[in-house]
């Protein structure tokens, strides 16, 4: 979403579902496990102080943070270390900077239609305390351990989730004891996720429980190697119905898979006078027109004020909703009518968009439930409606394009450089191509999200560098050096300074996953065409952050010095019946030159979905508008853009790489 109309809410994100001190009263209990620098024994050594089977520990630690610190900073849900312990006051209470809400889209990017412009929200009313938001401080009654310690010492904070899963237990009447039986704590891990209904808090046990079946193993983002064994285990489900939660309506035709939690909070489609209305249009797709895109966004607000703006006709939509603490999903739009959140018509034409509750600067880590529900949605809408798990198809709202020149500075670019794009598409189980080499000239940016840590900055304060975490992003400077200037994005720095290292300043760089033509390599750098130019990254083969993969690569047709470059593929004019205004082919700022190359990710049929009135009484409204141009999907810059078919001519990589 990353709307600028926002930043107000910034400091109201978890503010509005603070809570009183939590009520739960200390264990009786042993001494304090004495510290020591091996996560692994500390989980064990938290396991038997508070009375929790180790596994169990380490299966809710995962699926909250993949047993990762984060810098001791906090979720976008305000959740600290490996148990995701909440301090929703205290993430209130930080600094805030409104420059990472940069941003002035029209969110539908219809040229035919007044530009929609939504103004301001005013900040929510307080909410009812919400417990889910604030757990450091039972965990602090708990355990007599500081709030501060809580979220940044890594071993009292794994401290702090043992002791809380132990007292859930207790409260449900369940047997404690690291020696009991892990399918009686199915109770106490559900209600571990702060779900507010029963199909959330299962969604969020089963998956732990899952997870301890299959085991897991990682190196964390600070360095320590934890292992899940693989035990299989059947949860004893009944302890669930002892938490009194809800349980959710399942409306017949709700676009979600049963295996998650997912609700139907509809967007009002209304006239609000003035001949206006919302707040997104009617379609048949994909009968109508092919659905080519899933657009990952998030919210840069709170789950509450997410779900307060969508139910607004005067505002915007999406299509679902995503909850940072548990993963659960709210559809508001179904798939086959047209949502106005990518700032790019022709994208929202051709894509579902699918917000995730989180800030792209602030709040920076997104919790595993979060992303394992996304990527089971995901997979099941890609594969109900063909879309290709790849990076030219399944992209963030900073991947799409200005619609012409004058919009593309004004782009949003969440979901940001700390979104593991990596580990999405390993969750995804999407394929990957890994036989090229580099003569085959196209490569795929894929660093170690965990040891990629480049110095933004901007993402509290303005100009204060950010604290060091992992990212999926790398660098592009202007030479081979780390020393090199960082290369122009013309359309954001049309002087042609380079563009720098403001977390929201992405002219400069590359995504895992994306794929562009190989245009040069020197020592430990590689560079790669990109918007125009060659742009180079440290890429050392002791540490690679890319990897060689094949494909087809477009550069224009012999004779052609330059050729355009736009950001939508609309139909020629002479395609449009009698009283639909023409949509122009605007090209942007760009100019792509003879001896460059671009990766290709999809040929396209000019179209454009004509949609102005709420019943569809204008001239060609509800129809799609098809013509003879074609268009070659293209990976230009950071964001795909589109290129004439007849300007270009298509190579398989190889004799598109470099001599």
């Amino acid at each position: 979403m990353h709307h600028p109309t926002l930043s107000a809410c910034r400091r109201t994100l978890l503010a509005a579902a603070v809570v009183a001190a939590a009520t739960a009263v200390p264990l009786p209990a042993s001494a304090a496990a004495a510290p020591t620098a091996d996560r692994q024994q500390q989980y064990a050594a938290a396991a038997a102080e508070y009375g929790v089977p180790t596994d169990v520990l380490l299966g809710v630690s995962y699926l909250e943070s993949r047993w990762d610190s984060n810098a001791g900073t906090p979720s976008t849900s305000g959740g600290y270390g490996p148990m995701h312990l909440t301090d929703a006051r205290h993430v209130a209470a930080l600094p805030v900077g409104g420059h990472h809400d940069a941003g002035t889209e029209d969110p539908r990017g219809d040229e035919s239609r007044p530009t929609l412009a939504p103004a301001p929200r005013p900040a929510d009313d307080p909410a009812p305390p919400a417990a889910a938001l604030q757990t450091v401080d039972a965990a602090a009654a708990l355990t007599g351990a500081a709030p501060d310690a809580l979220r940044t010492d890594a071993d009292v904070n794994i401290r702090g989730g043992a002791a809380l899963l132990a007292s859930y237990q207790r409260e449900l009447g369940a047997p404690v004891g690291a020696g009991t039986d892990p399918a009686t704590w199915y109770g106490a891990v559900a209600r571990y996720a702060g779900a507010d209904s029963a199909d959330a808090a299962a969604a969020f046990a089963d998956e732990v429980f899952t997870t301890i079946g299959t085991g897991e193993s990682r190196v964390t983002d600070d360095g320590q190697r934890i292992t899940l064994p693989a035990r299989a285990i059947r949860p004893e489900r009944s302890w669930l119905d002892r938490l009194g939660l809800r349980r959710l309506a399942r409306p017949d035709g709700l676009e979600c898979p049963s295996t998650i939690s997912c609700e139907w909070i509809p967007a009002p489609y209304a006239a609000f006078g003035d001949g206006d209305y919302g707040n997104h249009d009617l379609s048949d797709r994909p009968d109508r027109q092919k659905i080519e895109y899933i657009v990952i966004h998030d919210t840069e607000a709170s789950w509450a004020t997410t779900l307060k703006l969508v139910q607004d006709p005067t505002y915007v939509s999406w299509h679902y909703s995503l909850r940072s603490v548990d993963g659960h999903v709210a559809q508001h739009v179904k798939t086959k009518d047209v949502a106005w959140h990518a700032g790019n018509w022709y994208v929202n034409a051709k894509s579902v968009g699918l917000e995730h509750e989180g800030f792209a600067a602030q709040g920076t880590w997104y919790t595993e439930a979060m992303y394992r529900t996304s990527a089971k949605l995901v997979r099941h809408l890609a594969l109900r409606l063909g879309i290709p798990l790849d990076r030219q198809h399944i992209i963030g709202h900073d991947n799409v394009p200005g619609t012409t020149a004058a919009t593309v500075r004004g782009m949003h670019w969440d979901t940001g450089p700390y979104w593991d794009w990596t580990h999405y598409f390993e969750l995804l189980h999407a394929p990957r191509l890994d036989t090229g080499t580099p003569a085959t000239g196209l490569v795929r940016i894929d660093p170690d999200f965990a040891t990629n840590q480049p110095a933004f900055i901007g993402c509290v304060t303005a100009g204060v560098p950010c604290a060091p975490r992992g990212s999926s992003a790398v660098v592009l400077r202007s030479a081979p050096s780390a020393d090199a200037p960082l290369v122009n994005d013309i359309a954001l720095r049309p002087e042609g300074t380079p563009n720098t290292m403001e977390v929201s300043d992405h002219g400069a760089r590359a995504s895992a996953g994306q794929t562009y033509a190989l245009a040069g390599r020197e020592g430990d750098w590689t560079a790669i065409w990109y918007l125009g130019q060659r742009a180079w990254f440290h890429n050392p083969a002791s540490a690679p952050t890319a990897s060689w993969t094949v494909g087809l690569v477009a550069t224009p047709k012999p004779g052609r010095a330059t050729i355009p470059v736009y950001g939508r593929a609309y139909p020629e004019q002479a395609a449009y019946p009698a009283g639909v205004p023409y949509q122009a082919i605007s090209p942007l700022q760009y100019t792509l030159a003879a001896g460059q190359r671009y990766a290709v990710g999809a040929v396209l049929a000019g179209e454009y979905y004509r949609a102005s009135t709420v019943d569809g009484s204008s001239p060609g409204d509800w129809t799609v508008i098809r013509g003879k141009n074609r268009y070659a999907q293209i990976q230009f810059g950071h964001r795909i853009m589109y290129v004439d078919l007849a300007d270009v001519q298509l190579l398989p990589s190889p004799l598109g790489a470099p001599r």
